[in-house]
């Protein structure tokens, strides 16, 4: 479909999401693996439905915003710095080996330098949205695998935040220190004002017109993308002032409500920041990167729960518990995704580079969430012994 607008580019993407959704819930797949899939089949490199890469672009843009800015509005500052305390050692010491790794195989396969970097900071974090939606409800909020599974995915989040500010200062395959210099002093400045912006303007305006939903909704979307293009304006990115708008909203006494409300409009980019994804990826350069990326994606699955079950053990967590979190926490993120993605974008790794990244990915998340379904209590665990809301 040539020059596809972007009515058809949406009807191919929510009906055939739809349809491939469906077979994945039948076969206890993952979801988002079915969102990855349905772009692979439509877009350029395979049927060709969609073609239009600056549509294709764009969607990805307005998702990784909104993705972020519902990703800061579940971060309360208050309950954040307790739990990142907790998790503070076991975070970083695990990503740095990681990151190791990453680097390490990178090398072995003639990756440039840099490249290897880009790798290995894409291999340090673990996916929040398997990590999330695999945990039941009773899990996630009253018990402590809970607790530092989030602890250390929020952690983990925050490192990925400032991974994608210092990609963001590079361009043409270099980075540009001054840029980054006055990106480093615009962060805090944007926080502080956003925080102010939102204590004496947006919750007296909710807390006064709080009963009309769709003005909630409006003052709420305005502000994320407010501040959004704020902050690519002093130099940021539309991605760090989105998170940055979250959590500065995350302090009104409304925000639970906000974020419930905003759940359908996550979903609704998610699949489009998925499927974006999936009809970017080069399958002509598949075989180039499939054997670095099935000994990566070997590694990760391996390495990622052994590290966290022997540094939990360290910090005092119990022998299965700390087994169960590490295979919860044992792929890499869909960060992992959107670094690959805003790097060879600013042209500071090549297409084989961001098509590795991806390949391993998409790779251990499938494996991952296998594991995880087959293994430990989910929503969709096959066995009704272990399946929990």
């Amino acid at each position: 479909m040539e020059g596809s607008s972007v009515p058809q580019a949406f009807f191919l993407i929510f009906t055939g999401a739809a349809v491939l959704a469906s077979f994945a819930l039948y076969t206890r797949q993952p979801l988002l693996v079915a969102y990855i899939a349905i772009g692979a089949l439509f877009g350029p490199s395979g049927l060709n439905f969609v073609t239009d890469t600056n549509i294709l672009r764009d969607i990805a843009k307005i998702g990784i915003i909104f993705l972020l800015f519902l990703l800061g509005m579940d971060m309360q500052p208050r309950n954040l710095i307790r739990t990142l305390r907790e998790v503070t050692f076991v975070g970083l010491l695990s990503s740095l080996l990681f990151a190791v790794i990453g680097y390490v195989v990178g090398q072995l396969f003639g990756f440039e330098p840099l490249e290897c970097l880009v790798i290995g900071a894409a291999m340090m974090f673990s996916s929040t949205i398997i990590g999330i939606k695999l945990l039941p409800t009773t899990v996630l909020h009253h018990r402590r695998i809970g607790e530092v599974v989030v602890g250390l995915l929020l952690l983990q989040d925050l490192m990925a935040i400032l991974v994608l500010l210092l990609l963001h200062s590079g361009t043409e395959g270099h980075f540009e220190y001054q840029r980054l210099l006055i990106a480093a002093i615009s962060l805090p400045v944007l926080i502080g004002a956003s925080y102010v912006c939102v204590r004496y303007v947006i919750t007296p305006l909710l807390a006064r017109f709080d009963r009309f939903h769709e003005y909630v909704f409006l003052l709420t979307i305005g502000w994320c993308l407010g501040v959004a293009e704020m902050a690519h304006f002093i130099g940021l990115s539309h991605e760090i002032g989105a998170f940055i708008a979250g959590v500065s909203m995350a302090t009104s006494a409304i925000s639970p409500y906000i974020a419930l409300n905003l759940k359908p409009l996550r979903d609704f980019f998610l699949v489009l920041f998925f499927f974006s994804l999936g009809a970017g990826f080069n399958f002509s350069l598949l075989f180039e990167v499939l054997l670095p990326a099935l000994l990566l994606a070997g590694l990760m699955l391996v390495i990622k729960p052994v590290t966290f079950w022997a540094l939990l053990r360290g910090a005092g967590e119990k022998n299965d518990m700390s087994w169960e979190m590490g295979f919860r926490l044992g792929q890499i993120s869909e960060f992992s995704l959107l670094i690959a993605f805003l790097a060879a974008s600013t042209q500071l790794i090549s297409s084989e580079a961001s098509h590795l990244i991806q390949a391993t990915a998409i790779l251990t998340f499938l494996i991952s969430s296998y594991i995880v379904v087959f293994r430990f209590p989910s929503p969709i665990a096959i066995s009704d012994r272990l399946r929990r809301d």
